[in-house]
């Protein structure tokens, strides 16, 4: 309970989540002379952007927003990325892996691979580009395992490499942003939020989000017990059939990796209904390329991946 002027006002556990992930921005803001936030039109980033406004409104953000392109995204989230944008009046940065492609600093096995993994590519050059010292992104613990073992305040070396054994201790919210110059910090202020107070907290604040995540009729096809969306850049292949069924996305990323779950939740309450029986996280129940070992998603944030 806090009492404020002589008043008791009762915090629900979603202001103490709030109230964390302001300081967090706000430490952000503080220590750090050019960060930028991770904004992709998928819901943790819709709540970054909320908490954002709450931390720095009516000013400005102290920082621009960046998008990493791979050039298969949703076209329903990308509309929604940019009229977001363009609602808060904020600057948008968008560097595409279809540039790091021509650039030859990305390299395809194949031109049907999944570019997500890329992603770390593009993003570690636009870092450079603009000398970005944080990059606050909405990732959870709650996530995977690998995500699980990082700090708020994640020290990246100056190759954009994260070293789980040599993290800072964040001891009574007391957070260390210094980094030489080529190095930089990935902070994550909804690190200890779980999928189910993400939502709860759409629903308080009323967010708006793009229509992939309510139920609706999709074409899939059934693979090892997960859903793979059929579109032009995955075609249903030779003796796959292909279903009609109501879907929604839990996460939403390159289309060739992410995949939906079978649902009829239209409302943001049935998805909260529904998200509380979950058994699987959102990225090991929907994610095509999460499919590994928790090693194998360790090496590639090693390497510089979200």
């Amino acid at each position: 309970m806090t009492t404020i002027f002589g008043a008791s006002h009762v915090l629900s556990h979603l202001d103490w989540l709030e109230s964390e992930a302001i300081h967090i921005l706000r430490e952000v803001a503080g220590q750090c002379e050019n960060p930028a936030l991770l904004f992709s039109g998928g819901k943790d980033s819709i709540v970054l952007l909320r908490l954002a406004e709450k931390a720095f409104r009516p000013g400005r953000f102290p920082f621009p927003l960046l998008h990493i392109d791979t050039g298969h995204n949703y076209p329903e989230v990308i509309a929604f990325r940019d009229r977001r944008v363009a609602e808060l009046g904020e600057r948008l940065i968008v560097r595409s892996v279809e540039d790091s492609i021509a650039r030859g600093t990305v390299v395809l096995k194949s031109p049907n691979e999944s570019r997500n993994r890329h992603q770390s590519v593009t993003l570690l050059e636009a870092i450079e580009e603009f000398g970005f010292d944080a990059c606050i992104g909405g990732a959870r613990r709650d996530e995977e395992k690998a995500r699980a073992k990082e700090r708020i305040f994640s020290f990246r070396d100056a190759f954009g490499q994260w070293d789980p054994k040599n993290q800072r201790p964040e001891l009574w919210n007391l957070y260390n942003a210094r980094v030489h110059k080529g190095e930089h910090m990935r902070v994550f202020p909804i690190s200890n939020w779980t999928e189910l107070d993400v939502w709860q907290y759409i629903a308080r604040e009323g967010l708006e989000l793009p229509s992939l995540y309510f139920a609706h009729p999709r074409a899939i096809v059934r693979k090892n017990g997960v859903l793979r969306p059929v579109t032009p850049l995955t075609p249903a292949r030779e003796g796959e059939t292909v279903e009609i069924v109501n879907v929604r996305f839990r996460t939403i990323g390159d289309i060739t990796c992410t995949a939906p779950v079978e649902s009829t939740a239209a409302t943001v309450e049935e998805i909260i209904a529904e998200t509380a029986t979950m058994m699987l996280s959102e990225r090991g129940a929907t994610r095509l390329d999460d499919q590994t070992s928790e090693a194998a998603m360790e090496l590639r944030k090693k390497e510089g991946y979200f």
